[in-house]
């Protein structure tokens, strides 16, 4: 409970069948009840961003599709309609609280390719920096192996990693981890805290069991140790009442999986281990710059050496050639040759497009 409240940046993440009833379509009420909930959280100064299943559910509705498995092409179909309404829904929830929304469309692929990831994370702090909450879809219209499996814990923990959160939690139809399916065994006994996800743990994972929601309690151990990984906690707690996060904050049942580190150690520590594909020489004042905690702009560099893709390690030098640090660049090498040594306001003047104010953004460097 400690670290939803104590949460500066928070990610939750909403099933299709708490959102969408089958048979009365969306949970207006529901969804209002959350909306509350999301304005109490942000009122503190907690950033938010909402993991929302539904638009499949939504969507299959209006086109009258079966409530029975659908082919892809009428998964992609009925997504196609149902985002429109699902996003729709989230920006006249929230609007009366007076918070701005934005739907990102995501894959799982966009974490997983380097230059999709840094401006998946580029676009997400930008928008939490001007007050926006956004709402998180999975591209149903173009994603393929996402709709077959409904990953979609995994994707609210990759979001929780790419937004570098610290606090995630899985809205769902069960209160937490049991050591058994407690429909099915009424003495399957509760996990209240899981301070590492043993082998035994994951053994005891079910599968879905809801005709709307795909995910089951396995893709939510699968997301439990990603996000724990990376220094986020996650909670599982049951989703259906009005207002799920008040309760669990005010002591409702879950399962709570500590963090093993915390985001920024985290983020730090993986991009140490990287393996340079270019470097670059900086001027004393840029040095200084990045010792005090700053962002390396083009202006400092006095040289490259090699080259690399957008989002690759690059060695960062001083002038009297000693390493300083490692970071993912923001250009390639190219674009880092054509570059260095300009004011970012004349980046757009060199390379015909308006490119990023910083070759490597502070979070993404080791010093």
């Amino acid at each position: 409970m400690e670290a939803l409240s104590t949460a500066k940046r928070l990610v939750v993440k909403i099933g299709s069948a708490l959102l969408v009833d089958q048979d009365q379509g969306l949970r207006t009420d529901w969804l209002h009840a959350l909306a509350q909930d999301v304005a109490t959280i942000r009122a503190r100064g907690t950033d938010v961003i909402l993991v929302s299943s539904g638009s499949i559910a939504l969507g299959r509705g209006v086109l009258g599709l079966p409530m029975t498995e659908l082919a892809l092409e009428q998964s992609q179909a009925a997504a196609a309609v149902g985002q429109i309404r699902l996003a729709r829904a989230y920006e006249e929830a929230l609007a009366p609280h007076g918070i701005t929304t934005a739907q990102v469309l995501v894959t799982l692929e966009d974490s997983e390719d380097r230059r999709r990831y840094l401006n998946s994370r580029a676009t997400m702090e930008t928008l939490l920096s001007l007050g926006v909450t956004p709402i998180v879809n999975e591209n149903d219209t173009v994603a393929t192996d996402e709709i077959r499996y409904g990953d979609n814990d995994r994707l609210a923990a990759q979001v929780a990693v790419t937004a570098g959160a610290d606090c995630l939690v899985l809205l769902s139809d069960v209160d937490g981890l049991y050591d058994d399916n407690p429909h099915l065994n009424a003495g399957a006994q509760h996990y209240d805290v899981v301070t590492e996800i043993t082998p035994e743990i994951e053994s005891q994972a079910g599968d879905a069991g809801s005709g709307l929601s795909k995910g089951g309690m396995k893709t939510k151990i699968m997301a439990a140790r990603l996000a724990t990984d990376a220094g986020c906690a996650m909670a599982i707690t049951l989703g259906t009442p009005n207002n799920p996060l008040k309760l669990l904050e005010n002591g409702a049942r879950a399962t709570w999986f500590t963090a093993q580190t915390n985001p920024k150690a985290a983020r730090k520590g993986w991009i140490a281990a990287m393996k340079p594909q270019m470097q670059v020489t900086i001027d004393a004042g840029a040095e200084a710059a990045l010792k005090s905690g700053k962002s390396l702009l083009p202006i400092g560099i006095t040289a490259v050496k090699g080259t690399c893709n957008r989002g690759d390690p690059v060695e960062i030098l001083s002038a009297a050639g000693e390493r300083l640090g490692l970071g993912l660049s923001r250009y390639s090498g190219a674009e880092a040759q054509a570059i260095k040594g300009l004011r970012s306001q004349d980046i757009a003047a060199v390379l015909g497009y308006e490119g990023r104010s910083v070759f490597i953004h502070r979070d993404d460097m080791v010093i």
